[in-house]
């Protein structure tokens, strides 16, 4: 604790070129005003210790839900010490930039939203109930600290972004045993291990029992390696896409190269035919939306006067349309699953 004192002295000691007391918060950038507030000397000497000072007294603006130092003497012994060593700044600045949005986003707008992007790539799920505010498990307790690059809100807990990978994610949520297995025999855990940032639509266990039988068998043999990787593929989309942004653009394009189409039908989000059971479920390298059936590449068209099957899906007792007709979602109820942040809407 005695390092963390002096850094945060040090940063107040940095801070003291500053205009005159009389001078209005609106004046002066977000470190400054959190620093001169004297309630926020852990949340300064973490900025400092992941050299996010310098950023925050930039241009912006950014909204920054401000930890109070009594919030971060909540977090279990021991965790701020070890977030402040050196080895694990990478790990300390996905925390703090998860505590930062784009733009100014006062409470006024705050209320309205159901979720928020943050500069860490994940989103924060924001809820108004009695007149309270929350973000994630913190709860907002001062609002619209106005300065020179943007806002600050308080929050009475630190919130914490996902640190496990898509993979990683998926295998703690156990309805994705099958999937993970045809990664692994496609040779795709390492891609989707990787930094990204990546969208899968996951489909559950249960979506590829629904597949004609043996296909699954088939499909994970080494031979049809390549079948399996053009079909998962056709699962993944490049970047981070919210459910949100994917409803209003429609489609998106897959690594496989077809095109994804989002639609609401009867006030059920699909995707390709497959219905949308959970969505935006964090994943520090990514995001997964959860479907109930399974999608496959559309059949290369051949001129022919004999009946054409799926290729990719034989051996197969009848043909299986690229768009399948699923059934509607069993809820689409709002659900937060604590540690891989699932979500259900209601569309």
């Amino acid at each position: 604790m005695l390092n963390l004192r002096l850094m945060a002295a040090a940063v107040a000691a940095a801070m003291t070129v500053v205009a005159p007391l009389s001078v209005r918060a609106a004046e002066k950038d977000i470190v400054t005003t959190a620093v001169e507030a004297g309630s926020f000397k852990t949340l300064a000497a973490a900025l400092t210790a992941g050299g996010l000072v310098e950023t925050l007294q930039g241009p912006g603006p950014f909204t920054v839900f401000a930890p109070t130092d009594e919030a971060f003497a909540k977090l279990p012994a021991g965790t701020l010490d070890t977030l402040l060593k050196p080895e694990n700044k990478a790990l300390l600045v996905g925390i703090l930039t998860y505590h930062v949005v784009p733009g100014n986003v006062l409470a006024a707008d705050v209320v309205k939203l159901k979720a928020a992007g943050t500069v860490n790539g994940q989103r924060v799920d924001i809820a108004v109930k009695d007149g309270s505010v929350k973000v994630d498990d913190a709860n907002v307790v001062k609002t619209d600290i106005l300065c020179s690059n943007g806002v600050i809100h308080v929050i009475d807990a630190v919130i914490l972004p996902s640190t496990k990978n898509i993979p990683a994610t998926a295998d703690a949520a156990g309805s994705f045993k099958t999937l993970l297995a045809a990664a692994a025999a496609a040779g795709l855990v390492d891609a989707l291990s990787g930094d990204g940032p990546l969208t899968v639509f996951a489909p559950t266990d249960e979506a590829f029992a629904k597949l004609p039988k043996g296909t699954v068998e088939s499909l994970l043999k080494p031979e049809n390696k390549a079948k399996l990787a053009e079909i998962l593929k056709l699962h993944v989309v490049s970047g981070r896409v919210f459910s949100t942004d994917l409803l209003q653009a429609k489609e998106a394009k897959s690594l496989q190269g077809g095109v994804l189409h989002a639609t609401v039908v009867d006030g059920v989000a699909k995707v390709n035919g497959a219905g949308l059971v959970a969505t935006d479920i964090d994943a520090s390298n990514g995001v997964i939306h959860v479907i109930d059936t399974v999608l496959l590449p559309a059949p290369a068209k051949v001129v022919s006067s004999e009946p054409q099957h799926h290729p990719l899906v034989s051996p197969a007792p009848h043909h299986v349309e690229h768009r399948a007709v699923s059934p509607t979602c069993r809820s689409q109820q709002r659900v937060v699953h604590q540690g891989s942040r699932m979500r259900r809407h209601r569309w």
